[in-house]
């Protein structure tokens, strides 16, 4: 059996898709996956990516083609009042759930819904409070959201995510290969099933010039 870690954000529309496309894209593997919630903007920051959300054009065609995608995947997606927004009062919440950084699918499929069906404020009080309850019985018991524990639990996630080369949400880990991306999936699929163009191509691929790194004497 193949184990995936998987990476996410929810403050990502297509953490949310790949969520919910993993089951039926990964159908008839065996595998099991830990997810672990990461801070997508540290990510960014890192390898000095300002996201499509600092792109005005960019971020406009994100959201259409992320509402898109739920649309023709079957997928309930709304985007939510305001975005981006700061995820972390929903990553610290879930990580309150776990005891050494991993959630399991209640939980991330819970906060996901929260952001990403109704098209409501992620951040509106009342409706954290809703969710607080709905994530109690999961909780560990003495941990809180905003403890030291949990943010540590948090950092540790995201510099372990970057350390593994992660750069962006939704992102898959396995045997030391690391997928990104909805669109990413298939192509997950495809190792779990030993296909052979990964025999040389992977390698092949990550190894082409870099025609912009150095001038040409």
């Amino acid at each position: 059996m193949k184990h995936i870690t998987f990476y996410l954000d929810f403050v990502s529309p297509y953490a949310w898709l790949a969520f919910e496309r993993m089951p039926q894209v990964l159908e008839g593997l065996s595998y099991q996956v830990t997810y672990r919630p990461v801070l997508l903007g540290a990510l960014l920051q890192a390898h000095g990516n300002p996201g499509p959300a600092g792109i005005p054009p960019k971020r406009d065609w994100t959201y259409r083609h992320a509402t898109w995608l739920g649309h023709s995947l079957g997928i309930p997606l709304q985007m939510p009042a305001r975005h981006p927004f700061n995820p972390l009062a929903l990553l610290r919440r879930a990580l309150a759930c776990s005891a050494d950084g991993r959630i399991n699918r209640y939980v991330a499929g819970t906060v996901l819904r929260h952001v990403w069906v109704g098209g409501e404020d992620a951040l509106d009080p009342a409706r954290l409070d809703a969710l607080a309850a709905a994530l109690a019985p999961q909780m560990q018991p003495g941990l809180e959201p905003d403890s030291t524990q949990v943010k540590a639990m948090l950092r540790s996630n995201t510099d372990g995510a970057a350390a593994q080369g992660v750069f962006g949400v939704p992102a898959f880990g396995v045997d030391g290969k690391l997928f990104w991306g909805l669109d990413g999936l298939p192509m997950l699929r495809a190792w779990l099933e030993n296909d052979a163009w990964f025999d040389a191509a992977w390698s092949a691929a990550g190894a082409v010039p870099n025609g912009l790194a150095a001038p040409r004497p």
